[in-house]
């Protein structure tokens, strides 16, 4: 056995106050002792060389007097975190039906909600998200103080300009809306309850489609602002099976980003196969 062996071997049979007497003295044996003292319990090793050891000494050498709270069970002090999910629909909303779209429509015609209408039939057309619906301005959509036929929007997102086409549904509810609120060019076409120079968030806009959805019977938490913003794009590419179009009406700058987003499989690509006789 070499002397350094032996060393460490006598010097891991002393009891706790041994060794830090050593390792007061400065002896040159200081450097042996730190690596049996972490062995001895890492919260005897970082006390200085003027701690009591007392409190950590017991009956049995080489073990050190816990309290109380570190022989309890660990998993009783921490608190059980709750998933932001739990209880929640999370993933891609589905797109409206075309008869739900007419219900809703006929709904906020017969309540006599003219904003609501126009802010309705604008998300289903313009096939835009919920920050650049709510955000738009009466020169977007109406720059010559009545309903154009197309307009064109840059995206906050991407920066990118979309335009889009308005139909005539779309362009009676603006002019019935400006008409009725006398909104000019340079205004906010949908402001809400934080004054006349503030558009409606999206927050807002989403409890407007919740109580539009609820009114006709349907779950407001299978839907949300985004199923607007599918809703034409996907009749477009079902009834056409044009992706190009889809992809330029959506402003993606990768079709396969417009794949994804229309949830695109092998089946429904040979159902437009199937169609094309030649």
């Amino acid at each position: 056995m070499t002397g350094a062996a032996s060393i460490t071997r006598n010097l891991a049979s002393n009891t706790p106050r041994q060794m830090l007497n050593l390792m007061n003295t400065g002896s040159p044996l200081r450097v042996k002792l730190r690596p049996l003292v972490h062995r001895i319990g890492p919260k005897y090793a970082s006390y200085g060389p003027k701690a009591d050891v007392r409190e950590f000494e017991s009956d049995q050498p080489h073990q050190l007097r816990r309290s109380s709270s570190d022989v309890s069970n660990p998993a009783e002090n921490v608190q059980k975190r709750i998933p932001w999910n739990k209880g929640k629909v999370v993933g891609a909303k589905p797109p409206l039906r075309p008869k739900h779209v007419w219900s809703i429509r006929t709904k906020l015609q017969v309540e006599g909600r003219i904003r609501d209408l126009a802010l309705f039939n604008i998300a289903i057309d313009s096939k835009l998200r919920g920050c650049d619906v709510v955000g738009r301005k009466v020169d977007d959509v109406a720059s010559s103080g009545y309903a154009a036929d197309r307009a064109s929007v840059r995206q906050k997102k991407t920066g990118r300009a979309v335009k889009f086409e308005l139909t005539e549904s779309t362009r009676q509810a603006i002019d019935d809306c400006l008409r009725a609120t006398g909104k000019k060019p340079g205004d906010r076409l949908f402001t809400g309850c934080r004054g006349p120079g503030c558009s409606l968030t999206t927050r807002q806009y989403a409890r407007l489609l919740s109580g539009w959805l609820a009114g006709i019977g349907l779950d407001p938490h299978l839907f949300g602002t985004h199923s607007l913003r599918r809703t034409k794009a996907t009749l477009i590419y079902q009834r056409t099976g044009n992706l190009r179009a889809v992809q330029l009406l959506l402003g993606h700058t990768k079709i396969e980003s417009t794949v994804r987003y229309l949830g695109i499989e092998v089946d429904d690509a040979l159902a437009i196969a199937e169609q094309v006789d030649v």
